[in-house]
């Protein structure tokens, strides 16, 4: 026999990389076609945009694992797919690391100016910016590399004015002075995904303010008593009684000395501190509602540094925490500070600057939202869009039904400048160019004026909104948008519905007509091991592409110390790693890491990522290639029935079809269902512990049987081949590279001709060949085959002794099942003899088992312990006596049985 070409060992790191480059060559990413004639068999789905910034994670690892195993699948079903590839220019990030890099040659972007501090950063997009699309193509993802998009392309860029100047005409885009998440150290207004709030130790501070014309004052507390001095109002709740006769008089703000009128709101809670509350309209969102209600003064009193702006005041100036400290030291001075209290408070800081993050009034602009989201909540009603699972529709009705206007400006420099011009007079106009701009300016002042574009950007989900349909060629109405949109289902997790989820169907359905996709599969968030979110602070975060080509144990420890990272830190992560990588992390390789995600791809809210898990599936890699090899020995160069059909196929061979018939269809139900843990389990179920653990086993003995004839090897052979064959398409959309490469070896031994698997038609279920009679006996073959090896377990007996073994009470079922099999079971059993005895006939003193009503009986001697059996004998009737009593008990409890189901 000559060796396969497969290595005797599976080493991922010598196939993986080689067979994606060879898969990227050949353009087999590409879709088959773009024409409206290829709509109804298209399947598109368009990559949530990864930061440009950015690198691999296990949260893209996760999502990108079920995107992809999704292209392929539908990709071998025959559609017509396409991954549309991108990624987005991550205004606030990418801006941040390139003035980083300034800041270490002693320069700012101010010293730069606007032009060539954006020629800059796409100087460091073309140098450093494709970090993550590399990676992703280490993942195995067959994305259409050849369509790769950024949001700041031309034409997206086009894209983005025409929307803004469409929405701006339509009295949908407005400019005005709101409250906004304010960054103090970035100077922009942030979104609220981009604000993160988190418990920590703060004080509640309790101050007298005078009632005018009274000896007597209201008590109110506050967490930031720097806020007082824009007060404009003190609130209770309308019904409090302690307060009722105070509504509509005054009382002088301490400090300021002025004087703020006693309101009530049905907002205050009364049991909140004293049930008197300070409202500052300008730096608190509640109250700012609470001063459109009542019409009161709003008073910005902080800087875009967030210190005090208050000339003539002692505070004017100083830093918002300095000012705190001295008005708190000035009102104990007069008397005012009734006192202070221990308080946990929920403080938002920035993502990127980890600041606080300041409610602050200023000019910006904004999307209404309103008239936009009244038919993106119809399309989910109406069904056109559904959420798996649907529950998260539930959310998204929610928020779309208590829509905020959305603020899209941004104080910054790098993403798509607001298409706005200023004359000297603070007029301002909307147009997609200046020279458009100049033009309506002349019209309202008959003349031609000076001109200065507006220095905002759009945030940055605003041009994410229109991924969808620009990335496919709109405004223009190109081949690929009419093939290819709506987009088939969106792969999302559940922290951007309302960022991005709902954005893009607002913007889908305004500028299309149509929904941008007719599903959003929302998965949930990948956690350790213990349950906790991944997070440096935790020493728990994991870098996939260290699970996929390893990394030595003092490599890991600097990589994940090195940084600014604070020395305690530091060491947490180096004892969490020496914790679980005594030695470093070995090279599980891209197919076992991503089965691991599918495997854990539930429809739940969390994800736990079990390293364990990996090194199982690292098992299943290896078990697969060995099954290989051992097919490849034992049928290449021989008659396996390519070109005729000269063969017969035994029990087992009807049985091993018959499962893979199931695991066709289970895999079909399993995918359509996105239920890609269910899809893993079958697979590793039917590949693992059918085909490797028993079928192989079958056909060695078959192979080995001089008595059998040719015909029976030929279909033996004949149904090694083809099961594997056909099992590496059904595994090929999660385990790509290990499948191709199997593939590669043997579909030809398969009677399949073709140059990759990925282009191979993906398997479905022929009904026809399950064979329920062959299952019954190949099931009954397993039973007497585990009965005896169980045995040999519990009884400490070498595997490889031969054994005598007597069946006992068969009936006739039983007796056809061992007339054909009894060859079988004792080449697999390790059996000396298997004989069939009398039920009448006193057997002799035994270890015994039974497979249904026959008894499996192997008598005492020198390879078993009589006392041992009994002992063992009357442990399990022990276990069993536990059981039955635990069962009977709930049973005769009617709590129980009145709530458990049918």
């Amino acid at each position: 026999m000559s060796e396969p070409d497969l290595s005797t060992t599976y080493d991922p790191q010598l196939i993986e990389q080689a067979i994606y480059k060879r898969w990227e060559e050949s353009g087999c990413f590409a879709p088959s076609g773009a024409s409206a004639a290829d709509r109804k068999n298209a399947y598109c789905i368009v990559i949530p945009p990864p930061n440009v910034t950015g690198s691999l994670h296990m949260g893209h690892a996760f999502q990108d694992t079920i995107m992809d195993t999704l292209i392929r699948y539908h990709r071998m079903s025959g559609k017509n797919t396409l991954w549309q590839a991108g990624s987005d220019h991550a205004g606030i990030a990418t801006q941040m690391v390139v003035e980083r890099q300034l800041a270490a040659a002693g320069k700012s972007r101010q010293d730069l100016g606007r032009d060539k501090f954006i020629e800059r950063v796409w100087e460091w997009k073309a140098e450093s910016g494709g970090t993550i699309t590399k990676q992703l193509r280490r993942m195995g993802t067959s994305l259409d590399w050849s369509r790769e998009r950024f949001t700041m392309d031309d034409d997206l860029s086009a894209a983005v004015i025409d929307v803004f100047v469409k929405l701006y005409d339509e009295g949908l885009i407005y400019r005005g002075k709101r409250l906004v998440n304010w960054d103090p150290v970035l100077h922009t207004a942030v979104s609220d995904l981009e604000v993160l709030s988190n418990e920590e130790n703060g004080h509640l501070w309790h101050f007298k303010y005078p009632i005018k014309g009274t000896d007597e004052h209201l008590i109110v507390a506050t967490t930031r008593p720097e806020t007082m001095l824009g007060d404009t109002a003190v609130a209770v709740h309308p019904e409090d009684q302690r307060y009722k006769h105070l509504v509509g008089k005054s009382v002088l703000l301490p400090l300021v000395n002025r004087q703020i009128p006693i309101i009530a709101d049905d907002y205050v809670d009364p049991e909140f501190g004293s049930g008197c509350v300070k409202i500052t309209p300008a730096h608190d969102f509640n109250d700012y509602e609470m001063g459109l209600r009542h019409a009161l003064e709003v008073i910005n009193i902080l800087t875009p540094n967030a210190a005090i702006d208050l000339p003539g005041t002692a505070y004017d100036a100083l830093d918002r925490y300095d000012a705190r400290k001295r008005i708190v030291a000035d009102l104990e001075k007069l008397g005012l500070l009734h006192k202070i209290e221990n308080h946990k408070l929920m403080v938002p800081r920035g993502d990127r600057s980890d600041s606080v993050i300041e409610p602050y009034l200023t000019d910006q602009w904004f999307v209404k939202t309103g008239p936009l989201a009244a038919p993106s909540i119809k399309a989910v009603q109406d069904g056109r869009i559904k959420f798996v699972p649907d529950n998260w529709k539930n959310t998204y009705f929610e928020w779309m039904n208590n829509i905020q206007d959305w603020c899209i400006s941004r104080q910054i420099w790098w993403g798509h400048r607001i298409p706005a011009w200023y004359d000297n007079d603070g007029n301002f106009y909307v147009a997609r160019n200046e020279q458009d701009a100049l033009m309506q300016a002349k019209a309202k002042h008959g003349k031609t004026v000076v001109l200065k574009q507006d220095e905002d950007v759009l945030d940055t989900w605003f041009s994410s909104a229109l991924w969808p349909f620009s990335t496919l060629g709109w405004p223009e109405q190109t081949n690929e948008l009419k093939t290819f949109y709506p987009t088939s289902v969106l792969v999302t997790g559940f922290d951007i519905i309302f960022f991005w989820v709902a954005r893009m169907i607002m913007f889908g359905l305004k500028f299309t007509g149509q929904v941008p996709f007719h599903e959003v599969y929302v998965h949930g968030l990948v956690r350790d091991g213990e349950g906790q979110k991944m997070s440096k602070s935790k020493g728990n975060v994991l870098d996939p592409l260290d699970l996929i080509d390893g990394i030595e144990l003092e490599a890991l420890v600097k990589k994940r110390s090195s940084g600014m990272m604070q020395p305690q830190l530091a060491q947490k992560i180096e004892n969490t790693t020496r914790k679980h990588f005594p030695s470093g992390i070995p090279a599980y390789g891209t197919d076992a890491v991503r089965f691991t995600f599918a495997s854990m791809a539930t429809q739940g809210r969390d994800i736990r990522f079990d390293l364990g898990r990996v090194e199982g599936y690292r098992n299943f890699c290896n078990k697969l290639w060995n099954a290989a090899r051992f097919v490849m020995l034992n049928v290449a160069g021989k008659d396996c029935a390519q070109a005729h059909e000269n063969f017969a196929l035994g029990a087992a061979e009807k049985w091993i079809i018959s499962k893979l018939q199931q695991t066709e269809a289970d895999t079909a139900t399993a995918v359509a269902d996105y239920r890609f843990d269910l899809m893993s389990q079958s697979l590793y179920r039917f590949i693992w512990g059918e085909y490797c653990s028993w079928y192989v086993e079958f056909a060695k003995a078959t192979l080995n049987d001089d008595a059998l004839a040719d015909s029976r090897k030929i279909g033996t052979r004949r149904t090694l081949v083809r099961v594997l064959e056909t099992s590496m398409r059904l595994l090929h959309p999660v385990m790509p590279f290990i499948t191709e490469e199997i593939w590669q070896n043997i579909h030809q031994l398969a009677g399949k001709s073709g140059d990759t698997i990925m282009t191979q038609p993906y398997p479905t279920a022929e009904v026809e060949k399950i064979d329920n009679s062959a299952n019954s006996e190949i099931d009954w073959v397993k039973s007497v085959i585990t009965a005896v090896r169980s045995i040999r377990g519990e009884m400490n007996i070498e595997p490889n002794k031969r054994l005598q073994v007597l069946l006992q009470d068969a009936n006739h079922k039983d007796k056809a099942y061992i007339e054909s099999n009894t060859a079988t079971i004792k080449t697999l059993a390790k059996l000396q003899q298997l004989d069939l005895i009398e039920n009448e006939t006193e057997p002799p003193e035994s270890a015994t088992a039974l497979v249904g009503g026959m008894k499996i009986l192997i008598p005492f001697g020198s390879f078993i312990d009589k006392q041992a059996e009994e002992a063992r004998l009357e442990k399990e009737i022990g276990k069993n006596q536990q059981e039955l009593a635990k069962a009977t008990s709930k049973l005769s409890n009617a709590n129980f049985v009145d709530k458990a189901p049918a």
